[in-house]
């Protein structure tokens, strides 16, 4: 058994890890759980919505963030998480955190079997048309996510054809810093 951790002691040895374009840090990586816990910083750079089969509980530590998601309908909306808030967000629900520079949450994951399927999808970011664009499919078997997040990522904005719409021909960009910034 690992003995407490100062989280705010971890976050200043720690800060120079938490970059985009995920911005997450395993808390803890010596240990046998049942959960997976992660310290995000911000900015970010994702366009992405992950889908994770299990819940997933954000805290936000420090400033506040936008949780983008896709509600079981097909509407897309926004849940503002504040500094000091919790969220519980239920499996099965897209979605995308939106972190701003100096932001930092804490989020927990349940540790996937292997019979577990996490996601990647992107829509088409013209409002009027929000389409799925792109989709990724994967077992998560490191439990550094971000590791694993990353070459997907890499994978939609290095080709134009992943990001250009079927349906209204509209191309997706490649976000900078500078688009998550307050």
């Amino acid at each position: 058994m690992l003995p407490p951790i100062n989280i705010n002691k971890w976050i200043e040895e720690n800060k120079s890890l938490l970059q985009p374009p995920v911005g997450a840090k395993l808390l803890y990586t010596d240990i046998d759980s049942t959960f997976v816990v992660m310290i995000v910083g911000g900015p970010n750079q994702r366009t992405d919505y992950h889908v994770n089969e299990t819940d997933e509980f954000f805290y936000q530590f420090k400033g506040d963030m936008i949780l983008k998601i896709v509600d079981k309908d097909g509407s897309f909306r926004d849940i503002n998480i504040r500094e000091g808030e919790t969220f519980i967000l239920p499996g099965n629900t897209p979605h995308s955190p939106q972190r701003y520079r100096d932001t930092i949450g804490l989020v927990i994951e349940k540790k996937r079997s292997s019979e577990n399927i996490d996601k990647l999808l992107w829509f088409c970011d013209n409002k009027d048309c929000r389409k799925l664009l792109f989709s990724r499919s994967f077992h998560v078997d490191d439990l550094d996510l971000g590791k694993q997040l990353t070459p997907i990522i890499n994978e939609f904005y290095g080709n134009e054809e992943n990001r250009t719409c079927k349906h209204c021909n509209h191309i997706s960009q490649k976000p900078t810093v500078n688009d998550y910034i307050q």
